[in-house]
């Protein structure tokens, strides 16, 4: 056991967010580099939309900026999983940073030139969404090399909590520079300071080790493209745990995000006006919070029932916040439900990345990258469906009721998951 392992937090440490993967000087680095380009990529993520409306007036030219950026994370993000399990991962991340560099670059260039073309505008969001597909899986199958198993929640916990951060305080950031700037300069300032906050990633992963890949197991062939991603689902099939806590993830967001019912629900109950702000500022709130007082997660023995409960967590404050009707209550509830679903989070990727053998990890994080940017946006569908037969708020108290219902089947079903226990604990036990 090493010196980092051993220093265990205690007093009101042992609630604190769990800093001890920063003394590791890899992870730092690029825990540090990914921090800074995450809330420089905010800075993109408000511009391209407040551009494409600038330029078309029609929201309906906005919303197909989301499908522009789907469309290739669904399938580059399987790619890019199969890439990073048979090719040096470093190298990949390097390949795939460089790419989503030369992305936010050209948005640059066409704000500066005043191009003005929505085309061009999606074709270049799709360019981003493609290198984004393909460091992703790369980038988070990294931190078991960094790493011993023991401080990878904790890792992955650090990781989110700066990502929910960036998604609070990045947005805001960004607002200042419109609001001071206007939007013909603020457009061009605000690709350039994610161009430039962005360097921080590439130096950090400049200076990683070399990462070539696992060797494949007893009979099997190392290999990317189709034929890997086939693979991943081969193995992924046959090994319960990973595959329930994808499911348990897909029922939490498909059935019980209510995003796409705020701007109704903000109109009709709290008249409009910053409420809307508030609503969609709120569960990211809560998952900040939650990270900084996530010292408590890294200890958990029983991974998979504290899985359960995170997601009937989420569940519950949702469909409890549908019924209120005064905002400060509502936002409370929706911090409640980013809070548990920080800890669900955390412990869907910590097992993945424990419990799959290297040789799998970018395979798996490319299903995982799919799930996660996907299982909200049919999260959309599913709500903005719902609200059309039954009202706004009956979709979103029934999702959550749903939700919550069909993970304790899920549960019940099948004990491998609520069974599930950390590796750290069964190597113990």
């Amino acid at each position: 056991m090493t010196a980092v392992e051993k220093a265990r937090p205690r007093g009101a440490g042992r609630w604190a967010i769990d800093v001890r993967p920063l003394r590791v000087p890899a992870f730092r680095r690029l825990w540090l580099g990914n921090t800074v380009a995450m809330f420089g990529f905010q800075f993109t993520t408000v511009a391209v939309p407040v551009e494409m409306y600038e330029l078309t007036r029609d929201s309906l030219w906005v919303g197909m900026l989301g499908v522009a950026a789907f469309v290739p994370l669904l399938v580059f993000g399987l790619w890019g999983g199969a890439v990073a399990d048979a090719r040096d991962r470093r190298r990949v991340l390097l390949g795939g940073s460089a790419l989503l560099w030369f992305s936010v670059l050209a948005l640059l260039g066409q704000a500066l030139l005043g191009v003005g073309s929505p085309v061009l505008l999606l074709a270049l969001v799709a360019v981003h969404s493609v290198a984004f597909a393909v460091s992703s899986p790369a980038r988070s199958a990294i931190l078991p090399r960094l790493l011993p198993a023991e401080l990878v929640p904790a890792a992955t916990t650090l990781n989110y909590t700066t990502f929910t951060a960036a998604s609070v305080f990045g947005p805001l950031a960004a607002g200042l520079v419109f609001a001071v700037a206007g939007t013909g300069t603020g457009l061009p300032l605000a690709y350039a300071m994610d161009a430039v906050l962005f360097t921080g990633l590439v130096v950090a992963t400049v200076r990683l080790p070399a990462m070539p890949p696992a060797p494949p197991a007893e009979g099997e062939l190392s290999r990317g493209g189709l034929a890997g991603i086939v693979d991943g689902f081969r193995y992924l099939v046959t090994t319960p745990i990973l595959m329930l806590s994808f499911v348990i993830d897909l029922i939490a967001m498909i059935l019980a995000m209510p995003r796409a019912l705020f701007p109704e629900i903000a109109d009709e109950r709290f008249g409009g006006g910053a409420a809307v702000g508030w609503l969609f500022s709120a569960i990211a709130i809560g998952a900040m919070l939650g990270g900084l007082t996530s010292g408590w997660i890294g200890r958990l023995r029983r991974q998979g029932l504290a899985l359960v409960v995170a997601v009937l967590g989420w569940s519950a404050a949702i469909a409890v916040a549908g019924l209120a009707h005064r905002l400060w209550l509502m936002v409370v509830l929706l911090a409640v439900a980013g809070a548990a679903d920080l800890v669900s989070a955390v412990l869907r990727q910590s097992i993945l990345l424990v419990h799959a053998p290297d040789r799998m990890r970018g395979r798996l994080q490319g299903v995982n990258t799919v799930v996660v940017a996907g299982g909200p946006r049919l999260g959309d569908l599913r709500a903005g469906t719902a609200a059309a037969f039954g009202g706004a708020g009956f979709a979103w108290v029934s999702g959550g009721l749903i939700a919550g219902a069909l993970t304790l089947l899920l549960a019940a079903a099948f004990p491998t998951l609520r069974r599930y226990r950390s590796v750290r604990a069964a190597d113990r036990d």
